[in-house]
């Protein structure tokens, strides 16, 4: 049995080995067209691919842009009171926060010391006098020189200034107030011993409050084009800590003379009218600067993507002219073709002997569709809604597709306000960018759309850009 076996096996490997010889190179070939045939109608689907995007356009008109900066608060006047001469602190006659006039006494230092200095050289001041008087009448009676009457006139002058010294010893023993103000946090107590140029407190002038803030070179630049030009029309208000903006609008009146160079900015100065007095030295808020823009360019922030920290929008370019022509045509030999099929059919469910006497019509190789032929009820999706639609809708549909294709364009954006960007550069009023739909598209893609018009596009935006 098993020799038998061996026989069987013997004689069926040739014909296994001839059937698998004559199979292989046919089924290979038929793998390599399968392989082949894919890979050539996937660019085809791919670019035959549309999709219906809606689209609006860039427009131009006055927009209000507000630029932030970081600021800090300080008096016009804010100085510090110190004692001008050593001594025991003998009174304080203001308190903290305390709002005082011009010529009011705040401290008063002992003055037994400078008193008695001063009633001495009064003294001594007399004294001179009485000599200089005697020696003026002897020389009347020409008993003395003249020399002799001025150097006695010298001595009562050189008297007299020592009084005035002592005078104003005496007066420095009382610290008054230079201007009007708000008294700050007292530095020292009654009795306190102080020695001469000891701060005391500080005073604010309040009036007017000057607001600091930096701004960075570039925008220096630009705001000294703008003040050059006539341009610099800029609105200033101050957000204070709790988000309420204050009342009263400043000016900017000073731009420092050194950039820092640490930070690259340079910092201005705005002035701001006080008459309240809410506004208190060393206070923070924010600066707002308020510039309406001429005939600035305005798209929606969802029209944009970003790539790599850049902004593109695609915008739409209508079709070159000569594409599309043969779409009718290509409807017609589809219908043509359509109906010769039909007549075959007819043609079976006839008499088999006539089949047999007429060739059979082959029918027309179909090519897969161009781009610019590919209809939007290709779609299986889009043509149910299109069927379902009555033919005036389905009319009125088309009336409202236009066709175009899209570019990637890179654009700088100047300024962001709400859901809106502002151009600076690389797209202009009345171009056609895609709205929605811009995540559905790539660049040079054609697509059908529907166009939007800005105004109404503005007036209802809430989204941020895709």
């Amino acid at each position: 049995m098993q020799s038998m076996f061996h026989q069987r096996q013997g004689q069926s490997s040739p014909a296994c080995l001839r059937t698998w010889r004559f199979w292989s190179p046919l089924a290979l070939a038929v793998a390599l067209m399968v392989i082949f045939s894919g890979c050539a109608k996937r660019p085809e689907a791919h670019h035959a691919e549309h999709h219906l995007v809606k689209v609006t356009s860039a427009i131009a008109k006055d927009m209000q842009i507000t630029e932030q900066y970081v600021s800090q608060i300080h008096s016009c006047r804010h100085i510090e009171l110190r004692a001008l001469e050593s001594g025991y602190l003998e009174e304080i006659k203001i308190k903290e926060g305390q709002f005082v006039k011009k010529g009011d006494v705040l401290f008063r230092v002992l003055a037994t010391l400078y008193q008695a200095r001063l009633e001495s050289d009064i003294a001594e001041a007399q004294l001179v006098e009485i000599e200089y008087k005697n020696t003026k009448k002897l020389f009347e009676q020409k008993v003395v020189s003249e020399q002799e009457v001025a150097l006695a006139q010298a001595k009562l002058a050189k008297a007299n200034a020592k009084v005035k010294l002592a005078q104003a010893e005496l007066n420095f023993t009382e610290v008054k107030a230079p201007f009007d103000g708000i008294i700050d946090r007292l530095r020292q107590q009654q009795g306190s011993l102080v020695a001469e140029g000891d701060i005391l407190t500080t005073l604010s002038d309040n009036n007017v409050m000057w607001a600091y803030f930096n701004v960075p070179e570039a925008r220096y630049l630009a705001y000294q084009q703008e003040v050059k030009e006539g341009q610099a029309d800029v609105k200033v208000e101050l957000v204070l800590a709790n988000h309420t903006t204050f009342p009263l609008p400043g000016k900017i009146t000073a731009i420092e003379a050194d950039f820092n160079n640490t930070t690259g900015n340079i910092a201005f100065r705005a002035d701001f009218p006080n008459p309240e007095q809410l506004l208190r030295h060393g206070q923070t808020g924010t600066i707002l600067l308020h510039k309406t823009l001429k005939d600035a360019v305005v798209i929606p922030q969802r029209a944009t993507f970003e790539i790599l920290a850049k902004r593109f929008v695609y915008v739409v370019e209508p079709v070159p002219e000569g594409e599309g022509k043969d779409e009718p045509e290509m409807a017609d030999s589809h219908q043509a073709q359509a109906h010769t099929e039909g007549e075959d059919d007819d043609d079976d469910d006839g008499d088999d002997e006539k089949d047999d006497k007429k060739p059979s019509a082959k029918p027309a190789p179909k090519r897969p569709p161009l781009p610019h032929e590919k209809k939007p009820h290709d779609d299986k999706h889009h043509d149910d809604h299109l069927k379902k639609l009555s033919p005036e809708h389905h009319a009125e549909h088309h009336a409202n597709t236009l066709r175009g294709i899209v570019r990637q364009r890179e654009i700088q954006i100047r300024n962001e306000k709400d859901d809106i960007f502002i151009i600076r550069s690389g797209l202009k009023a009345g171009e056609k960018i895609v709205l929605e739909g811009v995540r559905q598209v790539r660049d040079g893609d054609e697509v059908e759309y529907e166009y939007i018009d800005p105004a109404e596009v503005l007036g209802h935006l809430k989204n941020k850009a895709e």
